[in-house]
């Protein structure tokens, strides 16, 4: 056959096969549209799922009566203009496709007025390009475009869509996810003459996160942390959620470039990363975050619907981005607001094996609590504190629940608290954690803090308490390597072969030797201590595809970090094993001073908290 140009209105229609997928991908490309004019406020009218009609209008700066034909045409854009432009695009919109290719399957109309026009013109489109013909209009300053019978003309693609309601909620939460990205801007939604949502702008935090609450409910906003995190030349900014408030889905997870939201697989592995060790298995965390960096060093031109991007140093912004999350959530210590408003609704729901008392084993732990010298009790005997408990060596308190101990339990709290303490000053010295009160069933910590009550999981903060300091000694004491006795040959591609040369000096930090000995072959030579019965060849095949796909790799620290934390577990208090007030107390002084105190290494909870509030809400007081 020979080769012949396709009509303009059959081009259109091939590419809104790659613009417009359903009615909510009209309105994502007519909302970009309106925050590239300068738009403060979108009015969004949805009729039939989107369907029938879509108009959407805004305040934005609108068009020239004589560049509305060219508003219609293919690659016609006021966004860019040469090669450093498309490499520098900081707009939503910059190919000129969205207006022609939705007007080649739907009825559009065009209305627009720039605020120094005496009105405001109207034209019609169908695709063709052709035949444009303006009319007078008494539309207020801005623009409106009106998107009537979506695929009127191309009855097959409209058999593929949905129906009415569920093409509604796609439009529903791209709006929502929308209005995520701009707080600046006001949003109004209807659908079949029915207000959906009508959010005005939003300028202070507290009416930014009102919006959030808005969208996403008050409960992501009372377990979320608020951060701010800036490093060479990047900004993150945003709130993350508590790794005790998560989904069983990634439905709340919401992350946008320079207000562009997108979905990146090195954006979703730095951020399963910087949760690995305090989030519960199966669990997603929750977060609304905002990346700024030059426009420069992201190619935002990688995708049609400009959901993926390609980052130019994508190791940097995959490291950035963890140690800003990493650090975000170690920082949560009690007696911060998000971290103690751990609520039972939050969590997910876990068969609980019942628990028998076991003794702890015995683990040489170079920074454990058995450092700690022993203290006096109430009759001059020396008995261990805290830590000699921990450790399972000498002491365990027998299981009395006579009267007797009770009053002795009361007695030694007392004693925390002279009279002269009870002043308003001294109150407010009171540790976030409090004072501990009893041990129930010998499981949990029950102890009185100055804004109601804590309960502690014993054995689970214990637990992170150990690991916090295995991975701090560990670390900061270098990561011992072991030579093998049989060096391990490893056959890799070519490219991976060559990256193992390439990083010889990450893999030497990280205890392992590893030298190229042909093209697609690599000798093992030693490696960390810790993972000597670990199938090292296989983890160091991961750990170069990962470098590979991502620019980075932290598959090794995290074989070490869970070899530690099953250390951390059999070194830690066991449940049933009956704690004393000083043991107790201990404990609460040393989860005050570590980080990620708020889960396990399994990401359970380690402790909740009732207020006054709550206390008096359960016995109605004040009713």
């Amino acid at each position: 056959m020979r080769i012949h140009a396709l009509p303009t209105q059959l081009v259109n229609q091939i590419a809104a096969g790659e613009v417009v997928e359903r009615p909510a991908s009209v309105v994502k490309e007519l909302v970009e549209n309106c925050f590239d004019a300068g738009a403060t406020q979108i009015h969004i009218d949805v009729e039939q799922g989107g369907i029938k009609q879509i108009r959407i209008r805004d305040n934005g700066c609108g068009i020239y009566k004589e560049d509305l034909g060219l508003a219609l045409s293919r690659h016609a854009t006021s966004k860019i203009g040469s090669l450093d432009d498309l490499e520098h695009v900081s707009s939503m919109g910059f190919r000129g496709e969205a207006l022609p290719s939705i007007s080649s399957v739907a009825r559009l109309t065009l209305i627009s007025r720039t605020a120094d026009a005496e009105c405001a013109w109207q034209v019609s489109a169908d695709g063709t390009e052709q035949n444009f013909d303006p009319k007078p209009d008494p539309h207020p300053p801005g623009t409106t475009v009106d998107v009537r019978d979506l695929f009127y003309n191309t009855p097959a693609r409209r058999k593929f869509l949905k129906a009415e309601k569920t093409e509604f909620g796609h439009i529903e939460s791209l709006v929502q996810r929308l209005a995520l990205a701009r707080f600046d801007v006001g949003f109004a939604l209807q659908h079949n003459l029915r207000e959906i949502l009508n959010l005005k702008p939003a300028g202070t935090q507290a009416e930014q996160e009102k919006r959030i609450a808005a969208i996403l409910g008050s409960a992501f906003i009372d377990h979320a942390v608020r951060i701010d995190y800036a490093a060479s030349g990047l900004r993150l900014y945003g709130w993350v959620g508590l790794p005790t408030f998560s989904r069983g889905q990634q439905d709340m997870q919401f992350f946008y470039f320079n207000g562009r939201l997108i979905k990146d697989r090195l954006v979703a592995h730095a951020v399963k990363q910087a949760y690995q060790d305090v989030l519960y298995h199966g669990r997603h965390p929750v977060f609304v975050l905002y990346l700024e960096l030059d426009p420069a060093l992201v190619d935002v031109n990688a995708h049609p619907t400009k959901l993926e991007v390609r980052f130019r140093e994508g190791r940097m912004v995959h490291d950035f981005l963890f140690q800003a999350l990493h650090r975000s959530l170690a920082e949560q210590r009690p007696g911060q607001t998000a971290a103690a408003a751990i609520s039972v609704e939050t969590l997910p729901i876990v068969e609980v094996a019942e628990t028998t008392q076991s003794a702890p084993i015995q683990v040489s732990l170079p920074l454990s609590l058995a450092e700690q010298p022993a203290v006096t009790n109430d009759i001059g005997q020396t008995k261990p504190t805290a830590s000699h408990a921990f450790k399972g060596a000498t002491y365990v308190q027998p299981l009395r629940k006579e009267p007797s101990a009770v009053e002795e339990q009361l007695q030694a709290y007392r004693k925390l608290f002279p009279k002269d303490l009870e002043t308003e000053t001294e109150l407010q010295a009171m540790p976030p954690l409090g004072f501990a009160l009893a041990h129930i069933h010998d499981i949990y910590i029950l102890a009185e803090t100055k804004e109601g009550i804590v309960l502690v999981d014993a054995h689970a903060a214990h637990e992170r308490v150990t690991y916090e300091r295995l991975k701090r000694h560990f670390h900061d004491g270098a990561i011992v390597s072991q030579p093998l006795l049989l060096p391990i040959k490893i056959q890799v591609t070519s490219a991976e072969a060559e990256l193992a040369e390439e990083e010889h000096e990450f893999f030497h930090n990280l205890g392992f030797e590893l030298n190229r000995s042909g093209p697609e072959t690599i000798i093992l030579r030693s490696t960390p201590v810790l993972l000597a019965k670990t199938d090292v060849d296989e983890l160091v095949r991961d750990m170069l595809a990962e470098l590979l796909t991502l620019g980075s790799s932290r598959k090794a620290e995290e074989r070490i970090n869970a070899t530690l934390a099953t250390m951390a577990c059999h070194s830690s208090v066991r449940a049933k094993r009956k704690l004393s007030i000083a043991e107790m107390n201990a404990l609460l002084r040393d989860m005050e001073k570590t980080e990620r105190i708020g889960q396990c290494n399994h990401g359970r909870p380690t402790w909740v908290a009732l207020s006054h509030q709550d206390l008096d809400r359960f016995f109605m007081r004040g009713q």
